[in-house]
């Protein structure tokens, strides 16, 4: 099994998938650090850890079934939609792929909703909200789920072994696991930072459903615009640390009473 590391070039893909399964788990720390910030404080650890864990169960379990994996995109069944001119193919890969970009659209909507107009959240998750660690785990893995298989249909292409494609996730697993406080606590600590992570789900849950749909996206722009856009907000942050925050004026007016008051 492990007599293919005996070559150059499986080493370097070796390093080149890891790099890879790094980045596009991204979306992964992005998403479970953002629904385990609704969890108290002391079971936000533990959230993390639980769903990357599942994250590297499923991807290994799909990788065990790689045959399978890779005629996910035969097709299942066929439309005639008026407004195409060929048939259009429906796969495995489009079902899950559509569902799972759905699902990202609606939750990254709900979140940013109750950031800016529902209920506050306090030092233990989200005051009022009955957020519990089966809810958690439950859209952790629904997500894995979608992002495992991305992942490894990706891995496929990349590499022909399954072992170095097993080291590769596993690896990336690890360092995203000795990262993942550090981004969950930035992102949490950062509400700009947590709204532009909610609007790369976004922009990741589009992806996925428009890839769903046939129309290919090449996924270098996807990651340079949200690279960009972070680079950008980091400096912001960095100003922001500069400068005084911005006070409102104060203005005296008297009552009715003739008492001066002041008004924000």
């Amino acid at each position: 099994m492990f007599d293919v590391f005996s070559s150059p070039d499986v080493w370097l893909s070796l390093l080149t998938l890891t790099f890879m399964e790094v980045v596009l788990g991204i979306d992964n720390i992005v998403f479970i650090s953002i629904v385990v910030s609704r969890l108290p404080r002391e079971q936000q650890g533990r959230g993390r850890t639980i769903g990357l864990l599942l994250a590297l169960v499923f991807r290994i379990i799909l990788l065990m079934f790689i045959s399978y994996i890779v005629h996910a995109n035969q097709p299942l069944f066929t439309w005639d939609l008026p407004w195409l001119d060929e048939p259009f193919d429906v796969s495995w890969r489009d079902i899950i792929l559509f569902g799972g970009g759905l699902f990202l659209l609606a939750k990254s909507t709900t979140e940013i909703h109750n950031k800016l107009e529902g209920e506050e959240e306090g030092t233990h998750g989200a005051k009022g909200g009955n957020a519990t660690m089966g809810k958690i785990i439950i859209q952790i893995i629904l997500v894995d789920i979608v992002f495992s298989f991305d992942s490894i249909l990706t891995a496929v292409g990349l590499v022909d072994h399954v072992s170095v494609m097993i080291v590769a996730v596993i690896i990336s697993m690890l360092i995203m696991l000795a990262f993942a406080k550090y981004v969950s606590d930035f992102v949490n600590n950062h509400p700009t930072v947590k709204m532009l992570a909610l609007s790369f789900l976004i922009l990741i849950g589009v992806m996925l459903v428009v890839e769903a749909l046939h129309a290919h996206i090449p996924k270098g722009y996807i990651y340079f615009a949200m690279f960009f856009s972070l680079a950008v907000e980091m400096l912001n942050l960095k100003l922001r640390k500069k400068t005084k925050p911005v006070q409102l004026r104060q203005s005296d007016i008297v009552d009715t009473d003739g008492n001066p008051e002041t008004l924000m």
